[in-house]
């Protein structure tokens, strides 16, 4: 039998919540900017779309076309308040509650569906309890199906506040209409190149002998992209309560400007690193694999295993800093800039399992560690900072890492 999976999806999120707490905004197009100030929208209401602005719009091409456009900063602590709301009424109608995202979850109807007069059943309960216990202006879109794959493209072809299903015996005819970018998987990159080898929509990638995907895309990425085309999907649900083992930590930050300052994009970074060290620690990880990307007009990115674990953001942003002066072309060009810096670790084994220190200065450092971290947990996140931060701005990471991966995401049940 198959199973009966939903996927639920805001439409326009942050903006729907913002006009639900503010009756003012309502029904006028607005976007929702980062608390850091940087111009470009994070979201943009219902009507804003209708007007062609979306998210990632700068805000000076938004006022071109919209000039009445009304600019809100995020209320990260308002939007997971209401999703801590929204998880709350989804859990009541089974045990196997996904939150996929902030405003996304995949809800396994399987077991419970035949209790509420199956699934469209269950979507008409929840539709109903959003209205009346989160807002009536905020409305969700629903995909339902056998697969998550599926279920999730279904709840973006009748959006705003829809429903729709895919079946095996409507799924080719979906397939059909909907574009290669609408699956969760493909992206513009990975669009581009399946346009070079003739594939136009879902049902064309069939046609192409997996050699050439082989060739094209490697062996993992070219059977995922078949397991696609034949609406393939064995993936489970991760109920929200349940933690899984965590595999990397990034965090991605927007700066406010594009920034030339070497040592003000350098102290950023730094500030990266100790979020990503402080992370580390609370999950009692270390990691021996280092990335970064930097974007800008020039785009400098590189990655390094190494044969030691660290979890400490002195020897993080080190590692990294040998790294960087790697590339000669940005320190030497006086006109190059950075706008955005993405920055993560992986290869990550439990701190118990690692070999145990041989030296005096180890146990040393780990124990200012703890101390600094102790006085973070309760004053705040960089309450104590590295001397080379001195006089630099803290970061407002919120909006770009808050919920970097699924061990966050449990974090709306502690709300």
């Amino acid at each position: 039998m198959d199973k009966a999976i939903l996927h639920i999806d805001f439409d326009s999120f942050f903006a729907s919540v913002e006009q639900q707490y503010n009756p003012r905004l309502r029904g006028k197009p607005i976007g929702v900017t980062a608390t850091n100030g940087r111009t470009c929208i994070i979201a943009s209401s219902k009507e804003a779309k209708k007007l062609g602005i979306g998210t990632g719009s700068r805000t000076y091409e938004a006022f071109k076309i919209c000039p009445d456009l009304i600019l809100v900063p995020a209320d990260f602590v308002k939007y997971f308040k209401v999703s801590k709301k929204f998880i709350n009424i989804c859990k009541d109608y089974s045990p196997f509650v996904e939150l996929f995202s902030i405003d996304e979850v995949f809800i396994d109807m399987t077991p419970t569906a035949h209790l509420f007069n199956g699934a469209g059943g269950i979507v008409s309960i929840i539709k109903k309890r959003i209205r009346e216990e989160i807002g009536e202006y905020i409305t969700a879109s629903f995909g339902i199906s056998y697969n998550k794959l599926l279920a999730k493209l279904a709840s973006g072809l009748n959006k705003p506040d829809g429903m729709f299903k895919i079946t095996h015996q409507n799924m080719d005819a979906v397939y059909k209409k909907a574009k290669l970018t609408d699956i969760c998987g493909i992206g513009e990159r990975i669009k581009d190149r399946l346009n070079k080898l003739g594939v136009f929509n879902l049902l064309d990638i069939r046609k192409v002998p997996h050699y050439r995907l082989v060739c094209e895309f490697g062996k993992m990425e070219a059977q995922f992209l078949r397991n696609i085309s034949e609406g393939k999907d064995d993936s489970g649900i991760m109920p929200y309560t349940l933690v899984p083992d965590v595999k990397s930590i990034g965090r991605n930050y927007c700066l406010p400007q594009n920034e030339y300052d070497k040592r003000k994009i350098l102290q950023n970074t730094y500030e990266l690193w100790e979020e990503i060290s402080i992370k580390l620690r609370r999950l009692n990880k270390k990691a021996r694999t280092l990335g970064f990307l930097l974007r800008g007009n020039i785009n400098v990115h590189g990655r390094k295993t190494y044969n030691f674990y660290f979890d400490d953001s002195k020897d993080l942003f080190n590692l990294f800093n040998s790294l960087f002066k790697e590339n000669k072309e940005m320190f030497n060009l006086k006109d190059s800039y950075v706008r955005q810096i993405s920055v993560w670790v992986s290869g990550l084994e439990d701190s118990k399992n690692l070999t145990l220190p041989l030296f005096d200065a180890s146990y040393k450092n780990d124990n200012l560690l703890s101390a600094i971290d102790k006085i973070n947990n309760r004053f705040g996140d960089h309450t104590i900072r590295n001397g080379f931060l001195l006089h630099s701005d803290k970061l407002t990471t919120v909006p770009n890492g808050y919920m970097a991966d699924k061990y966050e995401r449990t974090k709306l049940a502690k709300l």
